[in-house]
């Protein structure tokens, strides 16, 4: 039993344009199922692979209105790949991006349209990761989000503390999930959300109704009539639950 955190999604103006910008970034592949929608992930792939975490986006009236609080985390293998990488990106559209950061190892951008992320400085944990090395969630109590997303995931806990907690797929394969204690966290948003798939053989609903006693809630962002089920965690984050494929 477990979900598998298959995909991040983001709302945007235009997905096609957006997941254009994204499968270029990530040197991944774009395919569609449906209008509005654009999906991106590396070729060849076969969900759900914990290998990797994919990127979906999806067209909404006014993104704008539609606040999460994730972010990605794009890996580097050496100073001279950091550099490359951020004047590639730069080159595809992004921009450079000022958060107060000070004087940090990596880059700060802002995808097409101002997703914030980060290009990391080589760091050897993210060595096999692909390119992106983690989802980033800010949160105010990064112990408790763990305990929550490690039994609805299944994944295990690498580093906790009272500031960060890092997971990773049992497997040790694809990004890790990372929660980061952050200042007046409502203030910092971006238009991103986690995407989770049950395990082969497990139902959504029985999956649904764990999340909602490990402490989960049921969520109304008029989705309307949909496939998949909202829900937030603990800390108010969105999140979605997608059928078995």
């Amino acid at each position: 039993m477990g979900l598998q955190l298959v995909q991040v999604n983001f709302k945007a103006r235009d997905d096609s344009a957006l997941g254009r910008f994204w499968a270029e970034a990530l040197g991944w592949g774009v395919s569609s199922e449906g209008p509005g929608v654009t999906n991106v992930e590396p070729m060849g792939f076969d969900w759900p692979d914990p290998s990797a975490v994919c990127v979906d986006v999806v067209t909404v009236p006014d993104p704008e209105t539609v606040k999460y609080r994730a972010h990605l985390d794009l890996g580097t293998t050496s100073a001279a790949h950091h550099a490359e990488l951020v004047t590639h990106l730069v080159g595809l559209g992004a921009t450079l991006a000022d958060l107060d950061q000070n004087d940090v190892p990596w880059t700060v951008l802002a995808d097409p349209e101002g997703n914030m992320f980060r290009v990391l400085e080589p760091r050897r944990i993210h060595r096999d990761t692909g390119p992106i090395a983690a989802v980033v969630v800010n949160c105010t109590d990064p112990r408790a989000m763990a305990r929550f997303w490690g039994e609805a995931t299944g994944w295990t806990v690498h580093e906790v503390t009272d500031d960060q907690a890092r997971l990773r797929s049992a497997k040790g394969v694809g990004p890790y999930l990372e929660f980061v204690r952050t200042p007046a966290v409502k203030a910092v948003c971006g238009r991103v959300h986690l995407d989770l798939m049950p395990s082969p053989g497990d139902g959504q609903a029985a999956e649904v109704a764990r999340l909602l006693a490990l402490g989960a809630t049921a969520a109304d962002v008029g989705q309307g009539d949909v496939p998949w089920a909202c829900l937030t965690d603990p800390e108010g984050n969105d999140f979605c639950v997608l059928s078995p494929r």
